[in-house]
Protein backbone atom coordinates (compact mmCIF):
# COMPACT_ATOMS: atom_id res chain seq x y z
CA UNK A 1 0.00 0.00 0.00
CA UNK A 2 1.09 3.09 -0.93
CA UNK A 3 0.93 6.23 1.82
CA UNK A 4 -0.43 9.56 0.87
CA UNK A 5 2.18 12.53 0.33
CA UNK A 6 0.21 16.10 1.05
CA UNK A 7 1.39 18.78 -1.16
CA UNK A 8 1.68 22.27 -0.76
CA UNK A 9 -1.87 22.67 -2.19
CA UNK A 10 -3.48 19.79 0.18
CA UNK A 11 -1.70 21.47 3.36
CA UNK A 12 -3.35 24.01 5.28
CA UNK A 13 -2.80 27.79 4.07
CA UNK A 14 -2.71 29.13 7.37
CA UNK A 15 1.16 30.23 8.53
CA UNK A 16 2.18 28.50 5.20
CA UNK A 17 4.58 31.13 4.38
CA UNK A 18 6.46 32.07 8.04
CA UNK A 19 6.69 27.93 7.73
CA UNK A 20 8.58 28.29 4.31
CA UNK A 21 10.49 31.42 5.93
CA UNK A 22 11.54 29.79 8.92
CA UNK A 23 12.69 26.47 7.90
CA UNK A 24 15.89 27.66 6.40
CA UNK A 25 16.38 29.79 9.24
CA UNK A 26 18.32 27.71 12.03
CA UNK A 27 21.81 27.80 13.18
CA UNK A 28 24.24 25.14 11.76
CA UNK A 29 22.06 23.92 8.51
CA UNK A 30 25.05 25.16 6.86
CA UNK A 31 27.79 23.25 8.81
CA UNK A 32 30.51 21.38 6.90
CA UNK A 33 32.59 18.25 7.73
CA UNK A 34 35.34 16.71 6.15
CA UNK A 35 34.20 12.70 4.81
CA UNK A 36 36.34 9.62 4.15
CA UNK A 37 36.40 11.12 0.12
CA UNK A 38 38.29 14.49 1.45
CA UNK A 39 34.91 16.17 0.14
CA UNK A 40 33.64 19.23 2.82
CA UNK A 41 30.14 18.61 2.62
CA UNK A 42 27.33 19.97 4.79
CA UNK A 43 25.45 17.63 7.20
CA UNK A 44 22.53 16.56 6.94
CA UNK A 45 20.83 16.88 10.36
CA UNK A 46 18.33 13.47 11.16
CA UNK A 47 18.65 14.13 14.74
CA UNK A 48 16.19 15.93 16.02
CA UNK A 49 14.31 13.85 18.38
CA UNK A 50 17.80 13.90 20.32
CA UNK A 51 18.03 17.69 20.43
CA UNK A 52 16.62 20.23 17.76
CA UNK A 53 18.99 22.86 16.24
CA UNK A 54 18.27 26.23 17.54
CA UNK A 55 15.63 28.91 15.30
CA UNK A 56 17.22 31.28 14.12
CA UNK A 57 14.88 34.64 15.89
CA UNK A 58 15.41 32.14 18.94
CA UNK A 59 18.81 33.11 19.25
CA UNK A 60 18.91 36.61 17.99
CA UNK A 61 16.07 37.28 20.41
CA UNK A 62 18.21 36.16 23.27
CA UNK A 63 21.26 38.01 21.46
CA UNK A 64 18.93 41.27 21.97
CA UNK A 65 17.90 41.04 25.15
CA UNK A 66 21.22 40.31 26.95
CA UNK A 67 21.35 44.36 26.08
CA UNK A 68 18.82 44.12 28.71
CA UNK A 69 19.79 41.48 31.23
CA UNK A 70 18.67 41.35 34.80
CA UNK A 71 17.76 39.32 37.34
CA UNK A 72 13.76 38.86 37.69
CA UNK A 73 12.08 39.45 40.72
CA UNK A 74 12.11 42.96 40.90
CA UNK A 75 10.13 46.05 38.70
CA UNK A 76 12.58 48.55 40.41
CA UNK A 77 14.97 49.57 37.52
CA UNK A 78 14.69 49.14 33.94
CA UNK A 79 16.31 46.53 33.21
CA UNK A 80 14.46 44.54 35.82
CA UNK A 81 11.29 45.66 34.38
CA UNK A 82 12.32 43.99 31.17
CA UNK A 83 13.15 40.68 32.63
CA UNK A 84 10.58 40.28 34.84
CA UNK A 85 7.80 41.56 32.68
CA UNK A 86 9.33 39.65 29.51
CA UNK A 87 9.71 35.91 32.11
CA UNK A 88 6.01 36.71 33.14
CA UNK A 89 4.71 37.07 29.32
CA UNK A 90 6.60 33.64 28.25
CA UNK A 91 4.92 32.08 31.38
CA UNK A 92 1.75 33.08 29.82
CA UNK A 93 2.61 32.33 26.60
CA UNK A 94 3.49 28.65 27.04
CA UNK A 95 -0.34 28.04 28.57
CA UNK A 96 -1.54 29.60 25.50
CA UNK A 97 0.62 27.08 23.19
CA UNK A 98 -0.79 24.22 24.84
CA UNK A 99 -4.56 25.65 25.42
CA UNK A 100 -4.46 25.51 29.10
CA UNK A 101 -6.68 27.74 31.22
CA UNK A 102 -4.91 29.86 33.21
CA UNK A 103 -7.39 29.67 35.77
CA UNK A 104 -6.84 26.32 36.39
CA UNK A 105 -3.27 25.78 35.24
CA UNK A 106 0.14 27.15 36.18
CA UNK A 107 3.03 26.81 34.11
CA UNK A 108 7.10 27.12 35.73
CA UNK A 109 10.73 26.01 34.38
CA UNK A 110 12.94 23.27 36.16
CA UNK A 111 16.01 21.66 35.07
CA UNK A 112 17.11 21.41 30.82
CA UNK A 113 14.38 18.62 30.12
CA UNK A 114 12.00 16.76 30.97
CA UNK A 115 13.54 14.33 33.67
CA UNK A 116 14.16 16.66 36.47
CA UNK A 117 10.21 18.04 35.67
CA UNK A 118 9.41 14.20 36.17
CA UNK A 119 11.04 13.28 38.90
CA UNK A 120 9.41 16.61 40.88
CA UNK A 121 5.57 15.80 39.54
CA UNK A 122 6.02 12.01 40.12
CA UNK A 123 7.24 12.97 43.97
CA UNK A 124 3.77 15.87 44.26
CA UNK A 125 1.65 13.25 42.76
CA UNK A 126 2.65 10.82 45.27
CA UNK A 127 2.40 13.17 48.20
CA UNK A 128 -1.47 14.42 47.03
CA UNK A 129 -2.51 10.94 47.28
CA UNK A 130 -0.13 8.81 49.46
CA UNK A 131 -2.77 5.96 49.99
CA UNK A 132 -2.63 5.00 46.11
CA UNK A 133 0.52 2.61 45.77
CA UNK A 134 0.47 2.27 42.23
CA UNK A 135 1.05 4.04 38.88
CA UNK A 136 0.31 3.22 35.22
CA UNK A 137 3.30 3.69 32.61
CA UNK A 138 3.27 2.23 29.15
CA UNK A 139 6.10 0.23 27.90
CA UNK A 140 6.69 2.99 25.39
CA UNK A 141 8.18 5.39 27.38
CA UNK A 142 11.95 7.28 27.31
CA UNK A 143 13.71 5.94 30.68
CA UNK A 144 12.34 9.74 31.81
CA UNK A 145 8.77 8.81 32.14
CA UNK A 146 9.81 5.86 33.94
CA UNK A 147 12.01 5.59 35.80
CA UNK A 148 11.15 8.53 38.27
CA UNK A 149 7.76 7.00 38.88
CA UNK A 150 9.33 3.40 40.07
CA UNK A 151 11.86 5.42 42.34
CA UNK A 152 8.89 8.16 43.80
CA UNK A 153 5.69 7.42 42.36
CA UNK A 154 5.03 3.65 43.76
CA UNK A 155 4.39 0.17 42.47
CA UNK A 156 4.90 1.01 38.50
CA UNK A 157 2.19 -1.42 36.10
CA UNK A 158 4.00 -1.21 32.62
CA UNK A 159 1.00 -1.35 30.01
CA UNK A 160 2.21 -3.37 26.82
CA UNK A 161 2.23 -2.43 23.36
CA UNK A 162 0.34 -3.75 20.05
CA UNK A 163 2.99 -6.68 18.93
CA UNK A 164 2.92 -4.63 15.49
CA UNK A 165 1.70 -1.78 15.69
CA UNK A 166 4.14 -0.94 18.80
CA UNK A 167 1.00 1.99 19.98
CA UNK A 168 -1.22 1.68 22.97
CA UNK A 169 -4.74 -0.03 23.07
CA UNK A 170 -7.35 1.66 25.19
CA UNK A 171 -8.95 -1.40 26.13
CA UNK A 172 -6.20 -2.81 27.41
CA UNK A 173 -5.18 0.34 29.71
CA UNK A 174 -9.01 0.23 30.51
CA UNK A 175 -8.57 -3.90 31.53
CA UNK A 176 -5.55 -2.65 34.43
CA UNK A 177 -7.79 0.90 35.74
CA UNK A 178 -10.13 -1.64 36.29
CA UNK A 179 -8.38 -4.36 37.89
CA UNK A 180 -6.46 -1.74 40.36
CA UNK A 181 -8.58 1.75 40.16
CA UNK A 182 -8.68 2.37 43.57
CA UNK A 183 -4.86 1.62 44.34
CA UNK A 184 -3.79 3.62 41.02
CA UNK A 185 -2.72 7.57 41.15
CA UNK A 186 -1.85 8.39 38.11
CA UNK A 187 -1.30 6.85 34.65
CA UNK A 188 1.93 8.74 33.03
CA UNK A 189 2.21 8.37 29.06
CA UNK A 190 4.24 9.97 26.35
CA UNK A 191 2.34 12.08 23.43
CA UNK A 192 4.43 10.99 20.93
CA UNK A 193 7.31 8.14 21.06
CA UNK A 194 11.11 9.03 20.60
CA UNK A 195 11.29 5.09 18.65
CA UNK A 196 8.62 5.45 16.69
CA UNK A 197 7.10 8.97 16.38
CA UNK A 198 4.07 6.81 17.18
CA UNK A 199 1.07 9.34 18.21
CA UNK A 200 -0.45 8.40 21.45
CA UNK A 201 -4.64 9.28 21.82
CA UNK A 202 -3.39 11.37 25.24
CA UNK A 203 -7.28 13.02 25.57
CA UNK A 204 -8.89 9.76 25.21
CA UNK A 205 -7.03 8.23 27.76
CA UNK A 206 -7.59 11.52 30.01
CA UNK A 207 -11.08 10.59 29.65
CA UNK A 208 -10.61 6.88 30.33
CA UNK A 209 -8.23 7.33 33.11
CA UNK A 210 -10.56 10.51 34.78
CA UNK A 211 -13.25 7.39 34.71
CA UNK A 212 -12.17 5.71 37.07
CA UNK A 213 -10.54 8.60 39.15
CA UNK A 214 -7.04 8.57 37.98
CA UNK A 215 -5.00 11.21 37.35
CA UNK A 216 -3.13 11.31 33.81
CA UNK A 217 0.34 13.34 33.19
CA UNK A 218 1.53 13.24 29.76
CA UNK A 219 5.29 13.57 28.13
CA UNK A 220 5.05 15.64 25.57
CA UNK A 221 8.88 16.08 25.04
CA UNK A 222 8.77 15.01 21.45
CA UNK A 223 5.14 15.93 20.94
CA UNK A 224 5.48 19.60 22.01
CA UNK A 225 7.44 20.77 18.33
CA UNK A 226 5.34 18.35 16.19
CA UNK A 227 1.59 18.37 17.10
CA UNK A 228 -0.95 20.37 18.84
CA UNK A 229 -1.74 20.08 22.15
CA UNK A 230 -5.23 20.88 23.92
CA UNK A 231 -4.57 20.50 27.82
CA UNK A 232 -7.94 22.04 28.51
CA UNK A 233 -10.89 23.30 26.46
CA UNK A 234 -13.03 20.78 26.16
CA UNK A 235 -17.13 20.65 27.38
CA UNK A 236 -16.12 16.81 29.01
CA UNK A 237 -13.94 18.02 31.18
CA UNK A 238 -12.59 14.12 31.88
CA UNK A 239 -10.66 15.05 28.54
CA UNK A 240 -8.49 17.47 30.27
CA UNK A 241 -4.66 16.79 30.74
CA UNK A 242 -3.70 17.12 34.51
CA UNK A 243 -0.18 17.59 33.81
CA UNK A 244 2.03 17.96 30.79
CA UNK A 245 5.84 18.23 30.86
CA UNK A 246 7.91 18.76 27.38
CA UNK A 247 11.54 20.35 26.84
CA UNK A 248 12.82 23.14 25.15
CA UNK A 249 15.55 21.39 23.79
CA UNK A 250 13.95 19.64 21.94
CA UNK A 251 11.60 22.13 20.89
CA UNK A 252 14.31 24.41 18.73
CA UNK A 253 15.36 26.47 21.96
CA UNK A 254 19.17 24.50 23.02
CA UNK A 255 19.68 25.85 26.83
CA UNK A 256 16.43 26.24 27.37
CA UNK A 257 14.69 24.76 30.60
CA UNK A 258 12.08 22.21 30.70
CA UNK A 259 8.29 23.21 31.21
CA UNK A 260 5.70 21.60 33.33
CA UNK A 261 2.27 22.52 33.51
CA UNK A 262 -0.01 21.20 36.10
CA UNK A 263 -3.07 22.09 37.51
CA UNK A 264 -2.54 24.88 39.96
CA UNK A 265 -5.29 22.95 42.71
CA UNK A 266 -2.63 20.25 42.80
CA UNK A 267 0.41 22.53 43.14
CA UNK A 268 -0.78 24.71 46.02
CA UNK A 269 -2.34 21.75 47.74
CA UNK A 270 1.40 21.19 49.21
CA UNK A 271 4.53 22.74 49.22
CA UNK A 272 6.64 23.13 46.92
CA UNK A 273 9.53 20.38 46.36
CA UNK A 274 12.21 22.79 46.02
CA UNK A 275 12.53 25.86 48.37
CA UNK A 276 14.31 29.35 48.21
CA UNK A 277 14.83 32.46 47.09
CA UNK A 278 12.03 34.24 44.97
CA UNK A 279 9.48 31.28 46.02
CA UNK A 280 8.51 33.12 49.66
CA UNK A 281 6.73 36.08 50.94
CA UNK A 282 8.14 35.77 54.46
CA UNK A 283 11.38 34.10 56.08
CA UNK A 284 11.72 34.65 59.83
CA UNK A 285 14.79 32.99 61.77
CA UNK A 286 12.34 29.94 63.11
CA UNK A 287 9.50 29.89 59.52
CA UNK A 288 9.12 30.84 56.67
CA UNK A 289 5.89 31.42 53.91
CA UNK A 290 5.50 29.84 50.89
CA UNK A 291 4.08 32.12 48.54
CA UNK A 292 0.62 31.33 46.54
CA UNK A 293 1.48 33.38 43.86
CA UNK A 294 2.30 31.20 40.57
CA UNK A 295 4.80 30.00 38.78
CA UNK A 296 6.49 32.12 41.89
CA UNK A 297 6.44 29.79 44.62
CA UNK A 298 7.32 26.84 42.25
CA UNK A 299 10.47 28.47 40.74
CA UNK A 300 13.21 28.58 43.42
CA UNK A 301 16.51 30.75 43.21
CA UNK A 302 17.36 32.27 40.22
CA UNK A 303 15.97 31.03 36.82
CA UNK A 304 17.17 30.50 33.53
CA UNK A 305 15.89 33.84 31.93
CA UNK A 306 18.23 33.60 28.77
CA UNK A 307 17.20 30.10 27.93
CA UNK A 308 13.08 31.24 28.89
CA UNK A 309 13.60 33.99 26.30
CA UNK A 310 14.62 31.42 23.63
CA UNK A 311 11.80 28.71 24.55
CA UNK A 312 9.37 31.59 24.30
CA UNK A 313 10.45 33.20 21.14
CA UNK A 314 10.44 29.04 19.79
CA UNK A 315 6.99 28.67 20.95
CA UNK A 316 5.63 31.69 19.90
CA UNK A 317 6.63 30.89 16.33
CA UNK A 318 5.68 27.55 16.54
CA UNK A 319 2.32 28.61 17.19
CA UNK A 320 2.32 31.54 14.63
CA UNK A 321 2.99 28.38 11.86
CA UNK A 322 0.29 26.71 13.50
CA UNK A 323 0.79 23.05 14.98
CA UNK A 324 -1.90 21.91 13.11
CA UNK A 325 0.35 22.77 9.71
CA UNK A 326 3.30 21.36 11.56
CA UNK A 327 1.54 17.98 12.13
CA UNK A 328 0.74 17.76 8.07
CA UNK A 329 4.61 18.81 7.38
CA UNK A 330 5.43 15.97 9.92
CA UNK A 331 3.19 13.63 8.29
CA UNK A 332 4.03 13.99 4.88
CA UNK A 333 7.92 13.57 5.81
CA UNK A 334 7.32 10.46 7.48
CA UNK A 335 5.00 9.10 4.69
CA UNK A 336 7.14 10.50 2.03
CA UNK A 337 10.38 8.57 3.29
CA UNK A 338 8.56 5.82 4.24
CA UNK A 339 7.29 5.05 0.93
CA UNK A 340 10.97 4.90 -0.36
CA UNK A 341 12.53 3.41 2.11
CA UNK A 342 9.56 0.49 1.93
CA UNK A 343 10.55 -0.26 -1.98
CA UNK A 344 13.89 -1.61 -0.18
CA UNK A 345 13.69 -5.16 0.78
CA UNK A 346 16.87 -5.17 3.26
CA UNK A 347 15.54 -1.84 5.25
CA UNK A 348 13.28 -2.96 7.98
CA UNK A 349 10.78 0.15 9.48
CA UNK A 350 9.58 -0.26 13.02
CA UNK A 351 6.29 0.61 14.37
CA UNK A 352 2.95 0.35 11.88
CA UNK A 353 3.49 2.17 8.58
CA UNK A 354 -0.13 3.10 8.02
CA UNK A 355 -0.06 6.60 9.10
CA UNK A 356 -4.24 6.61 8.42
CA UNK A 357 -4.24 4.15 11.53
CA UNK A 358 -1.54 4.63 13.64
CA UNK A 359 -0.56 8.16 13.44
CA UNK A 360 3.21 8.74 13.74
CA UNK A 361 5.45 12.61 13.32
CA UNK A 362 8.90 13.53 13.46
CA UNK A 363 10.19 9.84 13.64
CA UNK A 364 11.15 6.79 11.53
CA UNK A 365 13.59 3.90 13.49
CA UNK A 366 14.59 0.97 11.28
CA UNK A 367 17.84 -1.56 10.25
CA UNK A 368 18.77 -2.88 7.53
CA UNK A 369 19.50 -6.54 7.15
CA UNK A 370 22.70 -8.37 7.92
CA UNK A 371 24.84 -5.49 9.43
CA UNK A 372 24.53 -3.61 13.02
CA UNK A 373 22.51 -0.46 13.59
CA UNK A 374 25.73 0.74 14.85
CA UNK A 375 27.57 0.25 11.61
CA UNK A 376 24.88 1.57 9.49
CA UNK A 377 24.69 4.62 11.61
CA UNK A 378 28.73 5.29 10.97
CA UNK A 379 28.60 4.57 7.33
CA UNK A 380 25.78 7.71 7.20
CA UNK A 381 27.93 9.88 9.18
CA UNK A 382 31.59 9.15 7.70
CA UNK A 383 30.63 8.96 4.02
CA UNK A 384 27.06 10.78 3.57
CA UNK A 385 27.26 13.34 5.96
CA UNK A 386 23.93 12.32 7.36
CA UNK A 387 23.45 12.47 11.55
CA UNK A 388 21.35 9.95 12.82
CA UNK A 389 21.32 8.50 15.66
CA UNK A 390 21.16 4.47 17.16
CA UNK A 391 21.27 1.95 19.96
CA UNK A 392 17.60 1.88 21.70
CA UNK A 393 17.14 5.73 22.94
CA UNK A 394 16.65 5.17 26.59
CA UNK A 395 13.82 3.66 25.83
CA UNK A 396 15.36 -0.48 26.31
CA UNK A 397 11.59 -1.93 27.31
CA UNK A 398 10.27 -0.60 24.02
CA UNK A 399 13.14 -1.03 21.74
CA UNK A 400 13.33 -4.82 23.02
CA UNK A 401 9.70 -5.27 22.10
CA UNK A 402 9.74 -3.95 18.96
CA UNK A 403 12.93 -5.66 18.38
CA UNK A 404 11.05 -8.87 19.19
CA UNK A 405 13.98 -10.40 21.67
CA UNK A 406 13.48 -11.51 25.31
CA UNK A 407 14.59 -10.12 28.53
CA UNK A 408 16.20 -13.06 29.03
CA UNK A 409 18.52 -12.43 25.81
CA UNK A 410 19.26 -8.98 26.89
CA UNK A 411 20.23 -10.29 30.25
CA UNK A 412 22.36 -12.84 28.75
CA UNK A 413 24.22 -9.80 26.41
CA UNK A 414 24.99 -7.65 29.51
CA UNK A 415 25.98 -9.77 31.52
CA UNK A 416 28.99 -10.74 28.63
CA UNK A 417 29.54 -6.80 28.77
CA UNK A 418 29.70 -6.82 32.44
CA UNK A 419 32.66 -10.00 32.45
CA UNK A 420 34.72 -8.40 30.33
CA UNK A 421 34.16 -10.34 27.30
CA UNK A 422 34.42 -9.97 23.61
CA UNK A 423 32.18 -7.42 22.58
CA UNK A 424 28.58 -9.54 20.86
CA UNK A 425 26.99 -7.39 19.24
CA UNK A 426 24.07 -8.24 16.79
CA UNK A 427 21.29 -5.84 14.81
CA UNK A 428 18.75 -6.88 17.47
CA UNK A 429 20.72 -4.70 19.84
CA UNK A 430 19.68 -1.38 19.11
CA UNK A 431 17.88 0.30 15.92
CA UNK A 432 19.03 3.25 13.60
CA UNK A 433 16.37 6.46 13.76
CA UNK A 434 15.93 9.21 11.29
CA UNK A 435 14.20 12.29 12.70
CA UNK A 436 12.79 15.37 11.29
CA UNK A 437 12.35 18.56 12.15
CA UNK A 438 10.85 22.11 10.70
CA UNK A 439 14.24 22.60 8.50
CA UNK A 440 13.96 19.18 7.11
CA UNK A 441 13.25 19.44 3.55
CA UNK A 442 12.06 16.39 1.22
CA UNK A 443 16.04 16.71 -0.78
CA UNK A 444 17.18 15.75 2.89
CA UNK A 445 15.03 12.27 2.72
CA UNK A 446 16.30 11.86 -0.77
CA UNK A 447 19.72 11.83 0.75
CA UNK A 448 19.30 9.49 3.42
CA UNK A 449 17.25 7.01 0.87
CA UNK A 450 20.28 7.07 -1.34
CA UNK A 451 22.69 6.67 0.80
CA UNK A 452 20.64 3.94 2.54
CA UNK A 453 20.49 2.12 -1.27
CA UNK A 454 23.92 2.52 -1.51
CA UNK A 455 25.21 1.01 1.71
CA UNK A 456 22.40 -2.12 0.96
CA UNK A 457 24.20 -2.52 -2.46
CA UNK A 458 27.84 -2.48 -1.39
CA UNK A 459 27.46 -4.54 2.52
CA UNK A 460 30.74 -5.82 2.36
CA UNK A 461 32.21 -2.90 1.16
CA UNK A 462 31.46 -0.98 3.58
CA UNK A 463 32.01 -3.65 6.57
CA UNK A 464 35.43 -4.36 5.44
CA UNK A 465 36.24 -0.42 6.26
CA UNK A 466 35.65 -0.41 9.63
CA UNK A 467 36.22 -2.44 13.17
CA UNK A 468 35.11 -2.26 16.45
CA UNK A 469 36.23 -0.60 19.14
CA UNK A 470 36.37 -1.85 22.86
CA UNK A 471 33.94 0.66 23.65
CA UNK A 472 31.62 -1.20 21.01
CA UNK A 473 31.89 1.86 18.30
CA UNK A 474 32.62 1.54 14.80
CA UNK A 475 35.68 2.69 13.67
CA UNK A 476 36.87 3.48 10.24
CA UNK A 477 40.27 1.76 9.40
CA UNK A 478 41.82 4.88 7.79
CA UNK A 479 39.53 7.89 8.10
CA UNK A 480 39.92 9.89 11.33
CA UNK A 481 37.96 12.72 12.87
CA UNK A 482 39.14 15.62 15.14
CA UNK A 483 36.45 17.30 16.89
CA UNK A 484 38.99 20.21 17.59
CA UNK A 485 39.66 20.92 13.44
CA UNK A 486 36.30 22.33 13.80
CA UNK A 487 35.68 23.53 17.37
CA UNK A 488 37.94 24.19 20.27
CA UNK A 489 36.49 26.41 22.98
CA UNK A 490 39.69 27.63 24.14
CA UNK A 491 40.86 28.28 20.64
CA UNK A 492 37.54 30.48 20.02
CA UNK A 493 38.19 31.89 23.54
CA UNK A 494 41.65 33.21 22.48
CA UNK A 495 40.41 34.23 19.20
CA UNK A 496 38.19 36.39 20.06
CA UNK A 497 40.48 38.04 22.36
CA UNK A 498 42.88 38.55 20.10
CA UNK A 499 40.47 39.94 17.49
CA UNK A 500 39.12 42.92 20.16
Amino acid sequence: MKLPVLTPETMSIKGYDLFEKIRSDFIGLDTEYTLVNGKKTKRIYLDTTASSLMMGVAYRASNQFLRHYSNTHSLLHFSAKVSTKTYDWIHSRILDFVHADKNEYTCFFMGSGVTAGMNRIAKTFKRLRPERDMVLVSIMEHHSNDLPHRKHGGKVLHIPVNDNMGGLDLNIIEKYLKQFHDRINYISVTGLSNVTGIINPINKIAKLAHSYGVYIIVDAAQMAAHVPIYMSGFDDKDMEIDALLFSGHKTYAPGSPGVIIARKSFMSAIEPEEVGGGMVDKVFPDNYFVSKKFPDREEAGTPNILGAITLGSAVHILDSIGMDLILEKDINLVNYAMNQMLINKDIYIYGDNDTSICPRAGTISFNIKDMDHGLVAAILNDYYNIAVRNECFCAHPYVEKMLHISHEEEISNLDCLDNNLAWNIEPWMGMIRASFGLYTKESDIDALINALNDITKNKEKFIQEYKLSKDGEYIHKSFTFSSKDFFSLTGTINQDILEK
